[in-house]
């Protein structure tokens, strides 16, 4: 009988540890995305550059961790024409996209980084702030 407890305890304890694993697999992340052209003007160039340091002084756990991916795209690339239709792009943007259960559930679209693209520091501010919300959300 003591035997047949611990074997059960044993299973439980595996079975709890699977549960959390699988839980903690399937959190939710967010993406962003710096959709580019095959052309890229200075502006352009700054505002991906601009946007990776946000991410990378602001979001260094995350990003470690896997709860944030920073990834540009050229929308010109062979296979990459379909994120035109999917965020409805019109130019270089930066997408924020919030997935859960590997599913993008929504998106935003950092639309004011155009506005904001000769000012370094309220850029960074911009985009750090839209991602802070996006976190939480992925919470």
């Amino acid at each position: 009988m003591r035997k047949t407890i611990q074997a059960l305890a044993v299973v439980a304890v595996i079975s709890a540890g699977t549960f959390v694993f699988a839980q903690s697999s399937q959190r939710a992340k967010v993406v962003a995305y710096y959709f580019h052209g095959s052309f890229r003007c200075v502006t352009c160039t700054n505002m991906e550059k601009y946007s990776k340091e946000a991410f990378e002084t602001n979001f260094k756990d995350d990003l470690a961790s896997g709860r944030l991916e920073f990834k540009a795209v050229n929308v010109d690339d062979r296979g990459n024409e379909h994120f035109v239709d999917d965020y409805k792009l019109y130019t270089k943007s930066l997408i924020l996209s919030l997935i859960k259960d590997g599913k993008e559930v929504g998106s935003r679209n950092l639309d004011k980084i155009w506005e904001l693209a000769r000012n370094k520091q309220k850029f960074i501010e911009y985009v750090t702030a839209e991602v802070n919300v996006l976190m939480k959300e992925a919470q």
